[in-house]
């Protein structure tokens, strides 16, 4: 079974959430400060593996200001705090949203 491949990413107005749609029906609505804490980049989790878990920053009132796509796999978020390193894959949007409940809790 291949990755699930997006068929919609839209910055929701104000920017306080991506809403991404997937080819394998799946719909999620990510808000901007999840995203934010589940920045992939090196500067924010080291070079080691990724564990996969939201840092403990304070992303309360960041919005996405900007999605820039990277190639055909994956996505780069610009911030309204200013952070714009990190490469979202497919897979990893579609995790997050299938994830939501336990990064939030």
């Amino acid at each position: 079974m291949s990755a699930p491949w997006p068929v919609e990413l839209k910055v929701r107005k104000g920017g306080g959430a991506l809403a991404a749609s997937f080819d394998d029906g799946s719909a999620y609505e990510l808000p901007a400060p999840l995203l934010r804490t589940m920045t992939p980049s090196a500067d924010g989790r080291g070079h080691g593996p990724d564990s996969f878990r939201p840092l403990a920053i304070d992303a309360g009132g960041v919005t996405i200001k900007d999605l820039r796509p990277v190639g055909r796999y994956a996505v780069r978020i610009v911030f309204s705090d200013g952070h714009d390193t990190g490469l979202y894959t497919w897979d990893r949007l579609h995790r997050i949203g299938r994830e939501r409940a336990s990064l939030e809790a």
